[in-house]
Protein backbone atom coordinates (compact mmCIF):
# COMPACT_ATOMS: atom_id res chain seq x y z
CA UNK A 1 0.00 0.00 0.00
CA UNK A 2 2.78 2.24 0.69
CA UNK A 3 4.13 1.52 -2.53
CA UNK A 4 1.30 2.25 -4.38
CA UNK A 5 0.92 5.50 -2.84
CA UNK A 6 4.64 6.59 -3.29
CA UNK A 7 4.20 5.61 -7.04
CA UNK A 8 0.83 7.44 -6.87
CA UNK A 9 2.45 10.60 -5.18
CA UNK A 10 5.50 10.23 -8.25
CA UNK A 11 2.68 10.43 -10.90
CA UNK A 12 1.15 13.20 -9.60
CA UNK A 13 4.06 15.24 -8.64
CA UNK A 14 5.82 14.35 -12.62
CA UNK A 15 2.51 15.46 -14.08
CA UNK A 16 1.87 18.64 -12.02
CA UNK A 17 5.10 19.55 -12.98
CA UNK A 18 4.95 18.96 -16.77
CA UNK A 19 1.70 20.60 -16.29
CA UNK A 20 3.45 24.17 -15.00
CA UNK A 21 5.77 23.74 -17.70
CA UNK A 22 3.63 23.96 -20.34
CA UNK A 23 1.55 26.55 -18.59
CA UNK A 24 4.41 29.05 -18.83
CA UNK A 25 4.95 28.72 -21.67
CA UNK A 26 4.76 31.82 -24.02
CA UNK A 27 2.64 29.95 -27.65
CA UNK A 28 2.56 33.52 -29.17
CA UNK A 29 4.82 34.54 -31.85
CA UNK A 30 7.63 36.97 -30.62
CA UNK A 31 7.73 39.72 -32.46
CA UNK A 32 10.73 41.53 -33.58
CA UNK A 33 12.07 43.89 -30.78
CA UNK A 34 14.06 46.43 -33.26
CA UNK A 35 12.41 48.76 -35.81
CA UNK A 36 13.27 47.92 -39.52
CA UNK A 37 13.02 45.25 -42.24
CA UNK A 38 12.60 41.40 -40.86
CA UNK A 39 15.18 39.55 -42.91
CA UNK A 40 16.10 35.65 -42.48
CA UNK A 41 19.60 33.89 -43.09
CA UNK A 42 19.30 30.50 -43.92
CA UNK A 43 22.54 28.26 -42.31
CA UNK A 44 22.95 25.11 -41.70
CA UNK A 45 19.44 24.12 -41.86
CA UNK A 46 18.66 26.86 -39.36
CA UNK A 47 16.39 30.11 -40.40
CA UNK A 48 18.62 32.95 -38.15
CA UNK A 49 16.59 35.82 -37.98
CA UNK A 50 17.76 39.73 -38.27
CA UNK A 51 16.45 43.04 -38.37
CA UNK A 52 18.53 45.37 -41.09
CA UNK A 53 17.86 49.41 -41.40
CA UNK A 54 19.27 52.51 -42.77
CA UNK A 55 20.22 52.62 -46.77
CA UNK A 56 21.67 49.63 -48.04
CA UNK A 57 24.79 52.06 -49.84
CA UNK A 58 25.83 53.15 -46.78
CA UNK A 59 28.60 51.28 -44.81
CA UNK A 60 27.52 47.86 -43.48
CA UNK A 61 27.66 47.92 -39.54
CA UNK A 62 26.50 44.42 -37.78
CA UNK A 63 25.32 44.46 -34.25
CA UNK A 64 26.38 41.43 -31.99
CA UNK A 65 23.95 41.01 -28.61
CA UNK A 66 25.60 39.52 -25.91
CA UNK A 67 25.22 36.07 -24.75
CA UNK A 68 22.59 35.23 -22.15
CA UNK A 69 19.22 33.68 -20.94
CA UNK A 70 17.53 36.54 -22.63
CA UNK A 71 19.62 37.56 -25.22
CA UNK A 72 18.57 39.06 -27.92
CA UNK A 73 19.25 41.71 -30.78
CA UNK A 74 16.63 43.79 -28.61
CA UNK A 75 19.90 44.59 -26.80
CA UNK A 76 20.59 47.31 -29.52
CA UNK A 77 16.92 49.20 -29.11
CA UNK A 78 18.08 52.32 -27.77
CA UNK A 79 20.96 52.51 -30.28
CA UNK A 80 19.76 50.81 -33.37
CA UNK A 81 17.53 53.77 -34.86
CA UNK A 82 20.26 56.44 -34.69
CA UNK A 83 22.98 54.19 -36.02
CA UNK A 84 20.79 53.44 -38.78
CA UNK A 85 21.06 57.16 -39.85
CA UNK A 86 24.43 57.06 -41.12
CA UNK A 87 25.47 53.09 -41.21
CA UNK A 88 23.18 49.80 -43.06
CA UNK A 89 22.56 48.74 -39.22
CA UNK A 90 22.16 44.65 -39.53
CA UNK A 91 21.11 42.60 -36.05
CA UNK A 92 21.16 39.43 -35.60
CA UNK A 93 19.45 37.05 -33.06
CA UNK A 94 22.30 34.23 -32.83
CA UNK A 95 21.25 30.47 -33.49
CA UNK A 96 19.00 29.51 -30.20
CA UNK A 97 17.68 33.04 -29.37
CA UNK A 98 15.48 35.72 -30.32
CA UNK A 99 13.67 34.86 -33.29
CA UNK A 100 16.00 32.31 -34.74
CA UNK A 101 15.21 28.97 -34.98
CA UNK A 102 16.30 26.70 -31.69
CA UNK A 103 17.37 23.22 -32.28
CA UNK A 104 18.11 21.42 -29.17
CA UNK A 105 21.87 21.47 -30.20
CA UNK A 106 24.45 21.22 -27.50
CA UNK A 107 25.47 24.82 -28.36
CA UNK A 108 29.24 25.97 -28.41
CA UNK A 109 31.41 28.58 -28.68
CA UNK A 110 32.76 26.78 -32.11
CA UNK A 111 29.32 26.84 -33.45
CA UNK A 112 28.95 30.60 -32.75
CA UNK A 113 32.81 31.56 -33.98
CA UNK A 114 31.47 29.62 -37.15
CA UNK A 115 27.96 31.20 -37.63
CA UNK A 116 29.80 34.86 -36.61
CA UNK A 117 32.43 34.44 -39.87
CA UNK A 118 29.97 33.26 -42.01
CA UNK A 119 26.76 36.04 -41.23
CA UNK A 120 29.89 38.42 -41.01
CA UNK A 121 31.40 37.12 -45.07
CA UNK A 122 27.68 38.45 -46.19
CA UNK A 123 28.54 41.83 -46.48
CA UNK A 124 31.45 43.66 -48.13
CA UNK A 125 33.90 44.90 -45.42
CA UNK A 126 31.63 45.10 -42.19
CA UNK A 127 32.00 47.22 -39.03
CA UNK A 128 31.31 45.25 -35.85
CA UNK A 129 29.97 46.46 -32.66
CA UNK A 130 30.22 43.16 -30.47
CA UNK A 131 28.65 42.93 -26.73
CA UNK A 132 30.50 40.32 -23.86
CA UNK A 133 30.80 37.12 -25.01
CA UNK A 134 29.97 38.02 -28.71
CA UNK A 135 32.92 40.21 -28.86
CA UNK A 136 35.12 36.75 -28.51
CA UNK A 137 32.94 35.02 -31.34
CA UNK A 138 34.02 37.68 -33.63
CA UNK A 139 37.71 38.26 -33.29
CA UNK A 140 37.96 34.71 -33.58
CA UNK A 141 36.02 34.97 -36.73
CA UNK A 142 37.93 37.49 -38.56
CA UNK A 143 41.31 35.60 -37.88
CA UNK A 144 43.63 38.82 -38.76
CA UNK A 145 41.52 40.30 -41.17
CA UNK A 146 43.01 39.49 -44.87
CA UNK A 147 44.53 35.93 -44.02
CA UNK A 148 42.66 33.03 -46.24
CA UNK A 149 39.39 32.64 -44.65
CA UNK A 150 39.13 35.60 -43.00
CA UNK A 151 36.84 38.52 -42.66
CA UNK A 152 38.03 42.13 -43.38
CA UNK A 153 36.48 44.67 -40.96
CA UNK A 154 35.91 48.49 -41.44
CA UNK A 155 35.98 49.08 -37.97
CA UNK A 156 35.26 47.13 -34.50
CA UNK A 157 34.21 48.01 -31.07
CA UNK A 158 33.09 45.60 -28.15
CA UNK A 159 31.28 46.03 -24.79
CA UNK A 160 32.39 44.72 -22.01
CA UNK A 161 34.74 42.36 -24.34
CA UNK A 162 35.33 38.59 -22.37
CA UNK A 163 36.16 35.32 -23.44
CA UNK A 164 34.36 33.39 -20.47
CA UNK A 165 31.28 34.31 -18.96
CA UNK A 166 30.53 30.78 -17.03
CA UNK A 167 32.22 28.28 -15.41
CA UNK A 168 35.87 27.16 -17.01
CA UNK A 169 36.15 24.55 -17.31
CA UNK A 170 32.34 24.08 -18.22
CA UNK A 171 30.31 21.51 -16.27
CA UNK A 172 28.30 19.40 -18.22
CA UNK A 173 26.24 17.78 -16.04
CA UNK A 174 24.95 21.48 -15.20
CA UNK A 175 24.13 21.51 -19.15
CA UNK A 176 22.48 18.51 -18.94
CA UNK A 177 20.43 18.66 -16.04
CA UNK A 178 19.15 21.85 -17.44
CA UNK A 179 18.63 20.11 -21.21
CA UNK A 180 16.30 17.33 -19.30
CA UNK A 181 12.46 17.21 -20.23
CA UNK A 182 10.32 18.09 -16.86
CA UNK A 183 13.51 18.55 -14.06
CA UNK A 184 15.55 21.15 -16.82
CA UNK A 185 12.69 22.49 -17.63
CA UNK A 186 11.57 23.66 -14.59
CA UNK A 187 14.89 25.07 -13.20
CA UNK A 188 15.02 27.35 -16.27
CA UNK A 189 11.41 28.40 -15.67
CA UNK A 190 12.86 29.97 -12.17
CA UNK A 191 15.74 31.41 -13.39
CA UNK A 192 13.94 33.19 -16.39
CA UNK A 193 10.84 34.20 -13.75
CA UNK A 194 9.90 37.90 -14.15
CA UNK A 195 11.66 38.58 -10.26
CA UNK A 196 14.46 36.48 -11.68
CA UNK A 197 15.39 38.54 -14.82
CA UNK A 198 14.57 41.84 -12.53
CA UNK A 199 17.15 40.68 -9.79
CA UNK A 200 19.73 40.14 -12.64
CA UNK A 201 19.04 43.43 -14.64
CA UNK A 202 19.58 44.88 -11.31
CA UNK A 203 22.57 43.13 -9.94
CA UNK A 204 24.71 43.63 -13.20
CA UNK A 205 23.29 44.39 -16.38
CA UNK A 206 22.06 48.05 -15.19
CA UNK A 207 23.54 50.93 -12.82
CA UNK A 208 19.93 52.09 -12.99
CA UNK A 209 17.63 49.27 -12.01
CA UNK A 210 14.56 51.67 -13.44
CA UNK A 211 16.39 51.68 -16.66
CA UNK A 212 15.06 48.12 -18.25
CA UNK A 213 10.89 49.05 -19.06
CA UNK A 214 8.29 46.76 -17.43
CA UNK A 215 7.72 46.27 -21.47
CA UNK A 216 11.31 45.33 -21.93
CA UNK A 217 11.20 42.87 -19.02
CA UNK A 218 8.35 41.50 -20.18
CA UNK A 219 9.85 40.62 -24.09
CA UNK A 220 12.47 38.38 -22.22
CA UNK A 221 10.47 36.81 -20.18
CA UNK A 222 9.01 35.73 -23.54
CA UNK A 223 11.64 35.23 -25.34
CA UNK A 224 13.01 33.08 -22.60
CA UNK A 225 9.57 30.90 -22.59
CA UNK A 226 9.41 29.73 -26.28
CA UNK A 227 9.68 26.28 -27.22
CA UNK A 228 13.32 25.18 -27.12
CA UNK A 229 14.45 28.31 -25.39
CA UNK A 230 16.37 26.65 -22.60
CA UNK A 231 19.09 24.54 -25.03
CA UNK A 232 21.09 27.47 -25.77
CA UNK A 233 21.14 28.99 -22.48
CA UNK A 234 22.18 25.63 -21.04
CA UNK A 235 25.07 25.36 -22.71
CA UNK A 236 25.83 29.37 -21.48
CA UNK A 237 24.78 28.53 -17.99
CA UNK A 238 27.48 25.36 -18.10
CA UNK A 239 30.65 27.94 -19.14
CA UNK A 240 30.29 25.58 -22.96
CA UNK A 241 30.07 28.94 -24.22
CA UNK A 242 33.24 29.88 -23.15
CA UNK A 243 35.78 30.93 -26.37
CA UNK A 244 39.34 29.65 -26.26
CA UNK A 245 40.56 32.64 -28.07
CA UNK A 246 43.19 34.92 -26.73
CA UNK A 247 40.84 37.70 -26.14
CA UNK A 248 43.82 40.66 -26.18
CA UNK A 249 46.25 39.25 -28.66
CA UNK A 250 43.11 38.62 -31.16
CA UNK A 251 42.34 42.21 -31.02
CA UNK A 252 45.97 43.54 -31.10
CA UNK A 253 46.23 41.77 -34.22
CA UNK A 254 42.80 43.26 -36.09
CA UNK A 255 43.74 45.13 -39.30
CA UNK A 256 41.76 47.93 -37.81
CA UNK A 257 42.35 50.08 -34.27
CA UNK A 258 39.92 48.38 -31.84
CA UNK A 259 38.02 50.09 -29.19
CA UNK A 260 36.67 49.11 -25.91
CA UNK A 261 34.00 50.63 -24.05
CA UNK A 262 33.15 49.92 -20.35
CA UNK A 263 30.70 50.53 -17.51
CA UNK A 264 33.02 52.14 -14.27
CA UNK A 265 30.13 50.41 -11.82
CA UNK A 266 30.15 46.88 -13.70
CA UNK A 267 30.64 43.89 -11.64
CA UNK A 268 30.55 41.13 -12.67
CA UNK A 269 33.39 42.06 -15.57
CA UNK A 270 34.54 45.05 -13.47
CA UNK A 271 36.18 47.75 -14.77
CA UNK A 272 40.04 46.70 -13.76
CA UNK A 273 39.56 43.34 -16.25
CA UNK A 274 39.27 46.47 -18.86
CA UNK A 275 41.84 48.18 -18.35
CA UNK A 276 43.91 45.34 -18.56
CA UNK A 277 42.62 43.93 -21.51
CA UNK A 278 43.25 47.36 -23.60
CA UNK A 279 46.50 47.69 -22.61
CA UNK A 280 47.27 44.06 -23.49
CA UNK A 281 45.79 44.96 -26.86
CA UNK A 282 46.52 48.18 -27.45
CA UNK A 283 43.05 49.55 -27.62
CA UNK A 284 41.16 52.49 -26.65
CA UNK A 285 39.56 52.34 -23.86
CA UNK A 286 36.18 54.66 -23.43
CA UNK A 287 34.72 54.29 -19.87
CA UNK A 288 30.98 55.05 -19.22
CA UNK A 289 30.32 56.50 -15.78
CA UNK A 290 26.88 55.34 -14.05
CA UNK A 291 26.91 51.94 -16.86
CA UNK A 292 27.89 48.52 -16.03
CA UNK A 293 27.33 46.04 -19.04
CA UNK A 294 24.83 47.69 -21.06
CA UNK A 295 26.01 51.42 -21.07
CA UNK A 296 24.47 51.30 -24.97
CA UNK A 297 21.15 51.37 -23.39
CA UNK A 298 21.68 53.41 -20.53
CA UNK A 299 23.90 56.19 -22.57
CA UNK A 300 22.66 55.59 -26.16
CA UNK A 301 23.65 59.30 -27.17
CA UNK A 302 27.26 58.98 -25.99
CA UNK A 303 27.18 55.53 -27.01
CA UNK A 304 26.55 56.13 -30.65
CA UNK A 305 29.28 59.09 -30.12
CA UNK A 306 31.76 56.39 -29.40
CA UNK A 307 30.69 53.77 -32.38
CA UNK A 308 31.06 57.21 -34.82
CA UNK A 309 34.65 57.61 -33.39
CA UNK A 310 35.96 54.12 -33.60
CA UNK A 311 34.20 53.82 -37.03
CA UNK A 312 36.32 56.65 -38.12
CA UNK A 313 39.44 55.40 -36.97
CA UNK A 314 38.78 52.14 -38.45
CA UNK A 315 38.29 53.87 -41.51
CA UNK A 316 41.44 55.52 -41.52
CA UNK A 317 43.59 53.00 -40.56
Amino acid sequence: MKLRNLLGSAVLGVGALAALNTGLRYEGELEPPLDGDDRTFRWRGMDVAYTEAGDPDDPDLVLLHGINAAGSSGEWRAVFGELAANYHVVAPDFPGYGRSDRPPLRYSAALYEDFVHDFLAEFDEPAVVASSLSAAYAVAAVDGGDAEGGVDLRGFLAVCPTATAGPSPAKGWLRELLRAPLVGQALFNGITSKPSIRYFNADHGYDDPANPSAEWTDYEWRTTHVENARFAPASFVSGSLNSEVDLAAALAELDVPPTIVWGREATVSPLTDGRELADAADARLVVFDRARLLPHVEHPDRFVETVEEALAAGAAA
